[in-house]
């Protein structure tokens, strides 16, 4: 491994936005939607929108670069987890109890969340439900769109949907499912469900964003106080930089009526940032605001970390304050990544953080600590040998001073690893999954993690989830977001979601569902549990 760069300072003061106040957009409207068992429309007809793609870059690896002073160059201490289920998610050969799934576009975006007994996985456009026990699929594939049918037209037009989500709120014990339009008028479509039961009934919202322009990159995140989005806006195809938004958790819990406040940031030189999301049986300190993290400007080795504060009963209390600068290892964005067999080269999103932001509460640990890590794709290498290569942060302290506790690249070779996500176990345990491209291999999916006794900022030896059997023809668009979940009922199993090719084409994607965890994560030895 390379000399080690680890940062405990940072740079600049946490002071709100100067002239940004909370905009109030009040919901166009809310319902209730007949239970999701119940509709029977399907993805036929739908074809998975593209959204131009948020952090788009269409550099070759092979341009200048700097060197990546954290890049993992040895594979690392042998990887040991328990593999638990390996299962045919939505995609190219999938079929369940509401019929086959037959893509019509790209690109997927696979994203899945667990429940108490469920996992439900979402993609351009369709999702399914599986039993958690047994991966058997119960419901599936449903267009996404038909939860809003009869409440609002544009939450339901095929044709103008993108970027679903779906997550587990933890302490609520229900579902939530985000999708946006990419047409006019521009909506963040959102659904909660009544109960833990993914296949019921859900409260259904719809909110008008605040400005003209294409909204793209939705990501949600469920915090104690609200749910959390973020939204890239342009105007008349002009970047006009990042906003904020919190939306009334409480109320739409209860099928109330609730409102969405956003605060844009003025700032064209960041793009794709993400709110935290909550994993873990303990929930943030009382009054914690959320935080979302973004990269600095191209070049700045940092990361900007903002502090969300939303007051719903007084808007005029509500702010986003920062950023606070975080140094971080210089490293140059990842741009395409080859493929086996073709000259078609795929996006690897490399101008952005990889959903989800995933953050943990260790209240029981002495001393106690809170925990943020993200991850995006770099390119790796020197001069024309160069791969791209998955780096990865672990932040502790982001109510105070943040510190950069560790990061590091994983590229044991010089393959091409990207669309990456990454989570925490109740023990400290860290699982990071991703695709892989090499010479001799379609592209694939593979995961690797790491346990806290092993080296700083390394990463163990990777593993095979899926192998791939072709490559993806007449498009770039590989995906904008993988998933990696942790179950709330044991805070130890993970589910990785990614995609690859079932065959060669252009629609013939395929997802898995992979469960996992490491031997050392037991339910009864997780309270007090981390690294210090």
């Amino acid at each position: 491994m390379r000399a080690r760069w680890l940062a405990g300072v940072l740079c600049g003061v946490a002071m709100p936005l100067a002239g940004q106040h909370a905009t109030v957009i009040r919901e166009l409207g809310h319902s209730v939607s007949a239970p999701l068992r119940s509709l029977v429309d399907q993805q036929a007809g739908y074809v998975a929108e593209d959204d131009d793609g948020e952090f788009r870059e269409t550099t070759n690896t092979a341009a200048a670069s700097v060197d990546d002073l954290v890049a993992q160059t040895t594979s690392g201490s042998p990887l040991v987890t328990v593999p638990g289920l390996n299962v045919l998610g939505l995609g190219y050969g999938f079929t369940g109890p509401n019929g086959t799934h037959n893509p019509s576009g790209v690109p997927p975006d696979p994203n899945a969340a667990v429940g108490a007994t469920q996992v439900v996985e979402t993609v351009n456009l369709s999702l399914a439900v599986f039993d958690k026990a047994t991966g058997t699929a119960t419901l599936g594939p449903i267009f996404i769109g038909s939860l809003w049918k009869t409440f609002n037209a544009s939450c339901a037009d095929g044709a103008s949907l993108a970027d679903p989500i779906v997550l587990w709120d933890k302490q609520a014990g229900r579902w939530v499912i985000k999708i946006g339009t990419l047409g006019t008028p521009y909506l963040s479509c959102i659904a909660v469900s009544k109960t833990g039961d993914a296949t019921g009934a859900y409260y259904l919202y719809a909110f008008q964003q605040q400005a003209d322009g294409r909204y793209t990159g939705q990501k949600l995140s469920v915090w104690a106080d609200a749910y959390y989005l973020n939204t890239s806006i342009t105007n008349n195809s002009v970047y006009a930089g990042p906003s904020a938004c919190a939306v009334d958790r409480s109320r739409m819990l209860s099928g109330l009526s609730a409102t969405m406040q956003c605060i844009q940031i003025n700032n064209t030189q960041i793009t794709g940032m993400l709110p935290c999301d909550m994993d873990g049986p303990t929930g943030p300190p009382a009054g914690s605001p959320n935080y979302f993290l973004v990269e600095g400007p191209k070049g700045s080795s940092s990361l900007y970390l903002y502090r969300y504060h939303v007051d719903f009963t007084t808007p005029a209390n509500t702010a986003l304050t920062g950023p606070v600068v975080i140094p971080v290892a210089p490293y140059s964005a990842s741009g395409q990544v080859p493929q086996l067999g073709t000259t078609q080269k795929l996006n690897t999103n490399g101008t952005g953080l990889m959903q989800r932001l995933s953050y943990r509460n260790f209240a029981n640990a002495v001393p106690p600590y809170e925990v943020l890590l993200a991850t995006n794709s770099v390119i790796t290498g020197k001069s024309t040998q160069k791969g791209v290569g998955m780096r990865w942060y672990e932040i502790h302290n982001p109510a105070g001073t943040p510190v950069l506790y560790q990061q590091g690249t994983y590229a044991p070779d010089l393959n091409y690893r990207w669309m990456g996500a990454i989570a925490m176990d109740g023990m400290g345990d860290i699982a990071l999954g991703y695709t892989i491209s090499t010479t001799t291999g379609y592209p694939s999916v593979r995961y690797t993690g790491r346990v806290p006794s092993d080296p700083p900022s390394t990463m163990e030896t990777e593993a095979t989830i899926f192998n791939g059997s072709g490559y993806q023809s007449n498009s770039d668009r590989w995906g904008d977001y993988t998933s990696m979940s942790v179950d709330p009922v044991d805070d130890c199993t993970m589910w990785y979601t990614g995609q690859y090719m079932a065959g060669t084409g252009n629609v013939e994607w395929a997802t898995r569902l992979f469960s996992f965890h490491f031997p050392s994560c037991q339910p009864a030895a997780r309270n007090g549990a981390g690294q210090h």
